[in-house]
């Protein structure tokens, strides 16, 4: 069996792969690189368009980054650190954008507002809390507050169209939100990454084996599924950047720091219309409070999509129990992962989340008119006829050991790395994709630390993201400045 020899070597044909492969490019043309992915073309799992909420997550509107306090108060710390990581998304495509790597921005980001629209005393109190929080941030600056009917009418029509006028409802809005179809622009990043030297595309090739030579090399053998054909790869650096398939990988690395991490597999489904007269009433994503239970994933919002630059609604995602770590996964995913390493977290996290999963299965158990008695909170007028379900991707939760053994269910994403940082994996799900450049910056920080010191690697960087190295969060003026380009770049301004 040939040894094809690389400098890198990508696992996962998903946002996170492509963007780091896009990033190690541009900082070093020289580097030999391998895409490895298991189906017959990329961005086809988690990445696809349907299989994901489209939000730029930039916390707007997403209300379970900003959780109420034991004293009423409201937290803001996550919503800053998220908006600020997608500023720096922001910055990566904009710059591929003018350097015209990437295509036309519509092809893959539209302008659409953000809001938050809440129902009830108590909800009205927290929004208006959230809102004076956040909008005295100069992130959040041009957030918008309402409880005017008029106002709401306008910025959501189909979502008080025929409400009870005598209950109380409220809305905030940031007009500059985007939609992103993180599978067209995936798809754009590897095409152009294809026209370059030094770099192979490998579809229908899975990762059978993952071992580490003593001279720290890593060993990737993978098998073309259609021809039978085994691949025996040999890399000085290895990202396992395969979403709900990436755990399973990551153990079979057998790094040390690997142990202890576990995975809790969370399905989703949209209701989806595609009726012109409807899609054209609405031009949001409208997200609410999420029911008490239930995962962040499954914060009901109803959202204008642009999926390979067709519109549609989407509303959901309803939740549900699933042992898949992959939409084209297999049942014995989740019980596969379960290692001596990791059996006490998960059994941990099992009794600790009961509620969570009667929840998750009774989200399967719903019916057609269930889900459509959840839309009408959104959207009082919908049909039954109107609404199809279709299958969104799965979610792969972290479970992670903590003190004393036991384990904690995480709800978000978190890069683990090797101490020689000859491999990465990247785990978790929301924000995900929205924050892409951000963590394959600390991939490359953590995984490649003395070439980033370098004047060339420094220089590079930031040309393809200015505000590197500086804080969003704490400087006004580079958060001016750099949005003033990207809004301008992007078309979302």
């Amino acid at each position: 069996m040939a040894v094809r020899q690389a400098d890198v070597v990508l696992v996962g044909g998903g946002v996170m792969s492509a963007t780091l492969g896009m990033m190690l490019r541009q900082l070093d043309p020289s580097l030999d690189i391998v895409l490895v992915e298991r189906l017959d073309h990329v961005a086809h799992e988690s990445t696809d368009g349907w299989n994901n909420a489209g939000t730029g997550h930039a916390g707007y509107c997403e209300l379970n980054y900003t959780p109420e306090t034991d004293d009423g108060d409201v937290a803001i710390e996550r919503a800053l650190q998220i908006n600020a990581q997608f500023e720096v998304s922001l910055q990566l495509w904009s710059y591929l954008v003018e350097q015209g790597i990437l295509p036309e921005p519509t092809s893959f980001i539209n302008r659409t507002p953000h809001q938050s629209f809440v129902w009830g005393e108590k909800d009205v109190a927290f929004l208006k809390r959230r809102f004076e929080r956040l909008s005295a941030h100069h992130l959040f600056r041009e957030m918008e507050y309402t409880e005017s009917p008029n106002d709401l009418e306008e910025w959501m029509p189909l979502v008080v169209k025929n409400r009870d006028p005598m209950q109380r409802v409220a809305a905030t809005r940031i007009r500059h939100g985007s939609d992103v179809d993180f599978g067209s622009l995936t798809r754009s990043m590897v095409k152009w990454l294809e026209t370059q030297p030094n770099f192979e595309l490998m579809t229908s090739c899975p990762v059978h084996y993952i071992d580490q030579r003593d001279n720290g090399r890593w060993k990737v053998r993978v098998k073309n599924q259609k021809t039978g054909e085994l691949t025996k790869l040999e890399a000085g650096f290895v990202f396992l950047g395969a979403g709900g398939g990436a755990l399973p990988l990551l153990q079979k690395s057998g790094i040390d720091e690997a142990r202890g991490y576990g995975g809790f597999p969370v399905s989703g489904q949209w209701l989806v219309c595609r009726k012109p007269d409807i899609v054209e009433q609405h031009h949001s994503k409208v997200y609410g409070k999420a029911p008490i239970g239930a995962p962040p994933m499954s914060v009901p919002h109803l959202d204008t999509r642009i999926i390979n630059g067709e519109p549609a609604l989407l509303f959901g995602p309803f939740a549900g129990f699933t042992t898949r770590f992959l939409k084209q996964g297999s049942i014995f995913d989740l019980l596969g992962s379960v290692k001596p390493t990791n059996l006490r977290p998960m059994l941990s996290v099992s009794k600790s989340n009961m509620d969570l999963t009667r929840y998750l299965i009774g989200e399967v158990f719903q019916s057609h008119p269930d889900r459509i008695e959840s839309l009408r909170n959104f959207f009082p007028e919908a049909k039954e006829e109107d609404w199809q379900l279709r299958m969104a991707g799965q979610r792969v939760q972290i479970i992670k050991q903590v003190d004393g053994g036991g384990g904690k269910l995480e709800f978000g994403t978190e890069i683990v790395a090797a101490k020689d940082g000859t491999l990465a994996a990247l785990l978790g799900a929301s924000p995900g994709a929205s924050t892409a450049a951000n963590a394959m910056i600390n991939v490359i920080e953590r995984c490649f630390p003395e070439k980033i010191k370098t004047p060339e690697w420094q220089g590079r960087m930031k040309e393809l993201v200015p505000s590197y190295g500086q804080s969003l969060v704490n400087d006004e003026a580079l958060l001016t400045k750099v949005r003033e380009r990207t809004l301008s770049s992007l078309k979302l301004g």
